[in-house]
């Protein structure tokens, strides 16, 4: 039976163990396993041992990137498997803990290899495994050679290498580039000078390279032409190119991949689809209904980490402002199956899942004799068999509670977050945006009970303002924005969006659903937010969440999800499969650039970064143009995949991955077990996940304060 394909989690775990095992092979790379891990995290593979046949005991020093990197996939009890005792910052001050091996992951920069030969003359540490993010450019190599010899420390240094890590990974087949919430504002900006510019595209083209060295693929790359897009696949098409004639064994030789079934890869190439931000930002605005997306938007989650503030839900809580962070981990059950799904189906499956814990539960108290799960260990009167059996349960049953209570309290920050900001009425609005008129925008806009947060308007104007074909007038822009700063919106955005409407209106495609999003009116749906109110409403009291929990369930609305497909969706099915494609996609992306490294025809001209800012699409700012690419044959044009890796440039929103993987659900035949033919994949990466406040704050506003 041929293995799944790996996530690309599962093969940045796989490549950060190596790391934390000294750059030896991990059994989960040596040997040919036939069940694949499922949770995508630390397998059960022993650290190296040392000649007493113990394990060889590390500290491991990362900076910000290299903590990023680690902490989306490991726990710190995975860097304890891994013989990692300490971890601590490059940055920070750290006392010596002599003749132990440490472990670098930092990025190649010139402070970093500065810090690094300052340890080692201090002799904090020792041997020294250097493992660089990314690739060091050999000047940098060369300096940090220097400095090791001046020092006198070379012995001290084990091993270096470059390890092609540069990218976060905070689900299966979501990745970020790290790059902070200003590369839209980079991109787009008249006062960005050509070396910062040349910096960030040189930073996207370097991660871009680790992620498809990491999936193990050279790929096809495909583009808009003009733009950062083309820019950046060009720059991106000669790296790719170089490495392969320069290095005859290079990273995509067979026994170089980062996979352990490499017999089970696909013979067929994956496509690389890159595309700037302002082929559609409205997915960086909307209101979205899904678990991950609320998470995203209502409680700031990064890098699957939220913080929630339990006073909101808990009288006693209150008093003390008490808050929690939790990790939405791989190994989290609950997370993994419901984080695609609408938030009803989710509400529903906590009292599932709280019903079959209470089940499984109350059958152990029930043979064992005891009155609970906490009184097992204390009883002996049970027979040895029934406790036996119970106490081996209890680890799974524990833990299982805590993941279960951690989402209650997650679910109930949501709900009051969805209540008072009046979510799912926004959400069902912008699902039928352009059946809104400017009348009826108006009166919605002026309604001063459209809940508690006014930046949800400014984000509802405009994904109207970008969707409708209607033009608006001056004085009618005038009144809209006059009504928003009364409702207590900074408007300066605007400024900035009037002008990129012109860019999204030519390169958005339809994305309105074929059917209104209507509350249920049938109780056979989701059984009904008020169907099983008061059952989710026994299940908060007995957590202690507070007694409100049935009026915040009774005034949110149990939406029907519509099928509907975003724009970058859209384009990638019609790359990726444009025989069934609609028409209108296919037309849009037939002249998509076509870059592939293996073949000397397909390739661009070269260009710096910063070549040819000239004025684009009626007038947009900092926009790169003058590279050419190379325009796709009529076969290339009509050429499938089964896998791709989408890229925004300038930001990446939660919405989007989960459309694309809804897409591939439907594309692989859904649940049908009977579905035949390759299976479709798609890896969704960005610069950086941006919620929507934070794109609004820090970037639109910012552009648009250049605009005025």
């Amino acid at each position: 039976m041929a293995a799944p394909y790996q996530s690309l989690r599962e093969r940045q775990v796989v490549s950060v163990e190596k790391v934390l095992n000294l750059n030896q092979e991990t059994r989960r790379e040596s040997e040919d396993h036939e069940q694949p891990s499922t949770q995508g995290v630390v397998s059960q593979a022993t650290p190296i041992l040392n000649a007493e046949g113990e394990p060889i005991w590390k500290v491991l020093v990362f900076d910000k990137l290299g903590r990023d990197v680690i902490s989306s996939v490991l726990r710190v009890s995975d860097l304890r498997a891994w013989g990692v005792t300490i971890h601590l910052s490059i940055n920070t001050t750290r006392h010596a803990i002599p003749d132990v091996p440490v472990i670098y992951l930092v990025e190649p920069t010139l402070e970093n290899i500065k810090n690094i030969t300052s340890d080692l003359s201090k002799g904090l540490y020792s041997p020294a495994h250097i493992n660089f993010l990314s690739s060091v450019p050999r000047p940098l190599l060369e300096d940090f050679a220097s400095q090791i010899a001046t020092a006198g420390v070379a012995e001290n240094i084990s091993q270096v290498f470059d390890q092609y890590l540069n990218f976060t990974v905070s689900e299966p087949d979501l990745f970020s580039l790290g790059m902070g919430q200003e590369t839209y504002w980079t991109m787009n900006s008249a006062q960005v000078g050509d070396a910062e510019m040349d910096a960030s595209v040189d930073r996207i083209v370097s991660g871009l390279f680790s992620v498809v060295v990491t999936m193990g693929a050279i790929p096809i790359v495909r583009c808009p032409g003009k733009g950062a897009a083309e820019v950046i696949s060009a720059k991106l098409d000669r790296k790719l190119r170089d490495h392969i004639l320069n290095s005859k064994d290079n990273l995509f030789s067979p026994h170089n991949q980062r996979q352990t079934n490499t017999e089970h890869q696909s013979a067929s190439r994956p496509v690389l689809i890159i595309v700037d931000r302002n082929v559609d930002i409205i997915p960086m605005l909307s209101h979205s209904w899904t678990y991950q997306s609320l998470v995203h938007d209502v409680l700031k989650m990064h890098l699957n980490r939220i913080t929630v503030d339990l006073s909101t839900e808990n009288e006693e809580a209150s008093k003390a402002g008490t808050k929690r962070s939790y990790d939405l981990s791989s190994n989290d059950f609950f997370w993994a199956k419901n984080a695609s799904l609408p938030f009803p189906n989710v509400a529903e499956d906590i009292d599932n899942q709280l019903s079959k814990y209470k089940e499984d539960a109350g059958e152990i108290t029930r043979k064992t004799g005891a009155s609970s799960i906490e009184d097992l260990q204390n009883d002996t009167s049970a027979s040895a068999q029934h406790l036996k059996a119970a106490i081996t349960l209890l680890p799974e049953l524990r833990e299982r509670k805590g993941i279960l209570d951690m989402h209650m309290n997650i679910l109930s920050a949501l709900l009051k977050g969805i209540k008072d900001r009046q979510l799912d009425n926004y959400y069902q609005l912008e699902e039928t945006i352009t059946k809104q008129s400017k009348s009826q925008m108006l009166e919605f806009l002026k309604g001063t009970d459209k809940g508690t947060e006014p930046l949800d308007k400014l984000r509802l104007f405009i994904i109207w303002y970008l969707s409708v074909e209607q033009d608006i007038s001056r004085t009618e822009m005038e009144q809209f924005t006059e009504i928003l700063k009364e409702a207590g919106v900074d408007t300066t955005p605007l400024a900035y969006v009037k002008r990129v409407r012109e860019i999204t209106r030519m390169t958005m495609l339809s994305t309105t659903p074929s059917q209104q999003s209507q509350p249920s009116a049938s109780t056979d749906f989701l059984r009904g937010f008020s169907a099983m109110s008061s059952r989710l409403t026994d299940r908060f009291k007995d957590a202690g969440l507070g007694a409100n929990f049935e009026n915040l369930v009774s005034n949110v609305k149990t939406l029907i999800p519509v099928k509907r497909e975003l724009t970058l969706t859209m384009i990638a099915e019609s790359l990726m499969d444009p025989q069934n494609a609609s028409t209108s996609a296919t037309a849009k992306t037939e002249n998509y650039l076509y870059f592939d490294p293996r073949n000397a025809n397909a390739r661009g001209t070269m260009p710096n970064a910063s070549q040819a800012r000239s004025q684009q699409g009626g007038g947009m700012p900092g926009s790169l143009n003058g590279v050419r690419g190379i325009e796709a044959s009529f076969g290339q044009k009509r050429q499938g995949f089964n896998e791709a890796i989408v890229f925004t440039v300038g930001g990446g929103s939660m919405d989007e991955y989960g459309n694309l993987q809804e897409w591939v659900k439907r594309a692989n035949g859904g649940n049908n077990p009977s579905h035949v033919g390759p299976r479709k994949r798609v890896v969704y990466g960005s610069t950086e996940l941006v919620n929507a406040e934070d794109f609004l704050k820090n970037e639109l506003a910012r552009l648009g304060t250049e605009s005025l």
